[in-house]
């Protein structure tokens, strides 16, 4: 794994494979309050290529292109979040999208744990370090540390992706996690309109 660093927007003769891990660091997880500062992309290849966002930057053109490709499948863990950070920084909206977290929780009713720690050490085996998950995102400069615990936010997740679209399989639910993935992008604009603890599907 190699984290390599990009700031703005990426780099104009960049290729991606077909299936694109993304994950986001943020100032906080209010989604009207804090801000974009990294975007973190890997297709499954040794590099992770690390966006940095500006403050007040509104678009990245190259990125913006990859996030909205129908033709590449953008992989997260909680797509919820990260695509409506992504949605209320750049205005656009991510399709087709894969969630590991939508996956684990259809898959693996076994347990109510499906963070990403949790995800790794139990179907991969890697125990994965949170450390810098709370430190300052927006810094000017990023430590190694960060760099690096950003990329293993991204390079775990193809693998994730194969071991529970198995164990969705066996279950049967696969359809259904597709639906539910299907619908994020509905999701997003609900929690952007200010309708966060809404259920629409609720009595």
């Amino acid at each position: 794994m190699k984290p390599v660093l990009h700031r703005g927007d990426l780099p104009e003769a960049l290729e991606f494979g077909p299936v694109v891990a993304i994950d986001t660091e943020t100032t906080g997880l209010d989604l009207h309050r804090d801000r974009l500062c990294l975007v973190q992309l890997s297709d499954g290849s040794p590099e992770v290529h690390l966006v940095k966002i500006e403050r007040g930057q509104r678009a990245a053109p190259r990125l913006a292109a990859l996030l909205t490709d129908p033709n590449r499948l953008k992989l997260f863990h909680f797509a919820r979040f990260d695509l409506a950070m992504l949605r209320r920084q750049f205005g656009v909206l991510c399709r087709p999208v894969w969630c590991t977290k939508i996956a684990s929780k259809l898959a693996r009713t076994y347990t109510d744990r499906h963070g990403l720690k949790d995800l790794c050490r139990e179907l991969l085996g890697i125990e994965l370090s949170k450390n810098e998950q709370s430190s300052d995102w927006a810094a000017e400069e990023l430590t190694e540390a960060q760099l690096r615990y950003a990329a293993s936010d991204v390079v775990h997740l193809h693998a994730l992706k194969e071991r529970l679209e198995a164990m969705l399989e066996r279950e049967e639910r696969r359809a259904l996690a597709e639906a539910c993935m299907a619908f994020l992008p509905t999701r997003v604009e609900l929690d952007l309109a200010g309708f966060a603890d809404l259920d629409p599907f609720a009595h």
